[in-house]
Formats: structure tokens, sequence, C-alpha cells
């Protein structure tokens, strides 16, 4: 009851003001009452001038402004490690980045840590409030550099960490838009044709009073089909692309089945694979090398390995470990989804003591190759995709021209 009653007295407030330089600062805070968020904001500059305070939901930002991306959140690590090796005051490196940063949601989130860490916080504790942007794995390694007074080396294998992260997920994305775009785009052009020009040679064909090819009687046949019921297929297909993305949000079990099939999938799975152990190396390596105890980090890089399956593993993994046993003999338990070269790398690291920089080594060698499939990838959907197109399209066309064709033939 204690806890509820103390959780209940927090709430997100607000605020505005004008400081003592004439700017107009607009940001959020989480404090016990409006007067808290008017006494920290007091204490950071005393000259304050039109402080509004008001309560306000638990989101952050509008949805109407722009949203923050995880590149945004690689760049602000950049810059703060940046300017802080150059021996810039946090506070002061907090002002810079954010004030000049080009999105304005993204440089309200920095004022308000600002603001946090000003109150007596740790930056930890203050990246720790926003939980949507900073994850548990960027909190701990902040909070590993705050403990062992290397904050700025930290920083720098945050953002390191992130702008790598950010370019494989880039990569996985530039696979998947392609062939996405053109089946898109096939449909709708395939719908403009039958829903707008089969109709106007269906008209045309009336008149002939000859039989028409059955291939052009189908072609016919789909287009009224289509043209009768065009608002029911559009809620289908709204439907069904709803319905899949609510039981992705909210099916465990669904999420864990189309993690399994984007394994097994034919060049999409290889894909997969070396996506989710670039992910496992090069988060365990950034860990590692924080100082971060092997079992407390398996927990974070099972989180950042973007697989169900892996996830399931590398949790395996971290209780083999936790029970006394090697990285790489508890890897060697599961060869299916750990490759060989992980698992000696790890080897070798664990004698030499150079776990960090061996994992390091595995992480680009599954960039490099998570590079190497999504070429070989876009390079076998390309024929595929201009087949595919060529039989749609091509056959609409040449359904619509086979009775003239016959027509010529006849005189």
């Amino acid at each position: 009851m204690a806890k509820a009653n103390k959780k209940a007295k927090n709430a997100s407030y607000s605020y505005e003001y004008t400081n003592s330089k004439g700017a107009t600062i607009k940001g959020e805070m989480t404090a016990a009452s409006a007067d808290v968020v008017k006494a920290a904001l007091r204490k950071q500059d005393a000259k304050l001038k039109k402080v509004k305070v008001r309560k306000k939901g638990s989101s952050l930002f509008s949805p109407r402004q722009q949203p923050i991306t995880t590149k945004d959140i690689a760049v602000f690590s950049r810059q703060l490690a940046t300017m802080m090796k150059a021996g810039v005051p946090m506070v002061q490196a907090f002002d810079i980045v954010g004030q000049g940063h080009s999105n304005p949601s993204m440089g309200k989130l920095i004022m308000q840590i600002k603001i946090d860490v000003e109150a007596g916080g740790t930056l930890a504790q203050a990246l720790s409030k926003h939980p949507a942007y900073f994850d548990e794995l960027f909190v701990s390694l902040v909070d590993a550099g705050e403990q062992s007074g290397a904050l700025e080396t930290l920083l720098d294998k945050v953002a390191t960490y992130k702008e790598k992260s950010e370019a494989l997920k880039n990569k996985i994305k530039k696979a998947m838009t392609y062939p996405i775009t053109v089946l898109i785009v096939a449909v709708v052009v395939s719908a403009i044709l039958l829903i707008f020009v089969v109709p106007t040679f269906a008209e045309m064909f009336a008149g002939f009073g000859a039989e028409l090819p059955a291939f052009t009687l189908f072609v016919v046949g789909l287009s009224d089909t289509l043209v009768d019921n065009v608002w029911l297929f559009i809620a289908v297909i709204v439907g069904v692309i709803y319905g899949f993305k609510q039981a992705k949000i909210r099916s465990k079990a669904f999420r864990d089945s189309l993690d399994r099939l984007a394994l097994k999938l034919p060049a999409v799975g290889l894909l997969t694979t070396n996506a989710a152990i670039a992910r496992f190396s090069r988060t365990l390596a950034t860990m590692f090398a924080a100082g971060v105890p092997l079992v407390e980090a398996m927990d974070s890089v099972a989180g950042a390995a973007g697989n169900s399956v892996y996830q399931k593993a590398i949790l395996q993994v971290r209780d083999d470990i936790s029970s006394g046993t090697t990285l790489q003999a508890s890897l060697s338990q599961n060869k299916a989804l750990f490759p060989n070269m992980l698992i000696q790398m790890v080897g070798i690291g664990e004698e030499s003591g150079a776990l960090d920089e061996m994992l390091d080594k595995v992480a680009e060698y599954y960039e490099e190759a998570v590079d190497d499939a999504v070429d070989n990838l876009t390079a076998m959907l390309e024929p595929m995709i201009m087949s595919f197109l060529a039989v749609v399209i091509g056959g609409l066309v040449i359904a619509m021209y086979l009775p003239i064709f016959k027509m010529g033939e006849v005189v």
C-alpha cells in the first residue's frame, strides 16, 4: 500500500518558462506536484519569468510533433561523448546539443534530462525515466561509466553501438522495402486496369457478336467481380493488415511463430540469422568492455537479439553461465543457432582475456555478411519481381487484345 500511494503522488507535468536571456523553454518533468517542478526550474535559473506548469498525461510529446528516432538517440550519444571528451561540462553539453538539435522533440527530451541531472540525479537515473528512448542496455552502460569514472569512454562505446545497430537495421529494411514496394505498385496498377480499363474493353467486345477467348472472359469476369465488390475487397485488405498488426502486438505466440518462420525462409533465413549473430556479438562486446558481468549482460543481449528464438537461446546461455559453464561451452550446446566461427572466437577470447575484441571482430564479420545477404536477396528478387509484373500486367493486356487479334485473323 505504501508503494502504491507513493506511486500515485508522482505525475507528469508540462512546463513553459522564459529564461533570463529571454528564450522560451518548454518541456516535461515527473514530480510530486507542480510546486516541485517550479522549484526545480528556479534552482537552475533564479531569474525565470512566466513559469507555467500544468498536469498532463504520461506521453512526453504530442503525436503531431516530429517523433524521436533511433538515429536521433545515436547522434545525441555521439555528440555528448565528443563534447565530454573535449572537456565540456555535462550540463553545458546538454544546452549545446539540445538547443541546436534539428528535431524539436529530441531537443525537449535533452533539456528534460538536463533538468533531472541538475536536480541532483545521475545521468543513468535521468535516462531511465524515458525507457521509450533509452533502453535497459543504454542505461546500464551509462551507469557503468559513471561508477567507473570513464563516462566519456562508455558514451563513445554506446554511440558506436547505436550507430552500428542503426546501420544494421537500415540494411534489413533495404532488403524488405524494395520487393514490398514493387508488389504494392503491381497490385495498385492491376486494380486500376481491372476497375477502369477492362470494363471499357468489355463494352467494346459486347458489340462484336462473337465468342470471346476463355482467358478474356476470365479477366472480364474478374473485373466485374472487383467493380461490384470494390469496397468489400478494400475492407478485407484493410482488415487483414490491421488484424496482422494487432496479432503481432497482442499475441506473443504469433510473434514467436513469425520469428521461427523468418529463420526458415530461403534467403531471408540467412539474413535473419546473420543479423541476430551480429547483434548478439556487438551487444555483448559493448557490455563486456564496459565491465558489466557476463550473467547480467545476457539479459540485455537477449533483448537486443531481435528474434525470439535467439532470445530464448541466449537466456539459456545465461542460465548455463550462472551455473559455472563457460560461454564457449554453453554456445557449443546449440550449434544450430550459434555458428562455429562465433564459438571458436569466443573460446579464443576467453582464453586470452580479450573476449570483447574477439566479439567485435565477429560482429564486424557478420555485419558484412548481412550486407552480402541483402545484395544477394535483392539480386535474387529482382528477376522474380520482374517476372511477376510481366505475368500479371502483361497477362491483363494480352487478355484484352486477344479478341482483337482473333478478329484480325478472321479478316
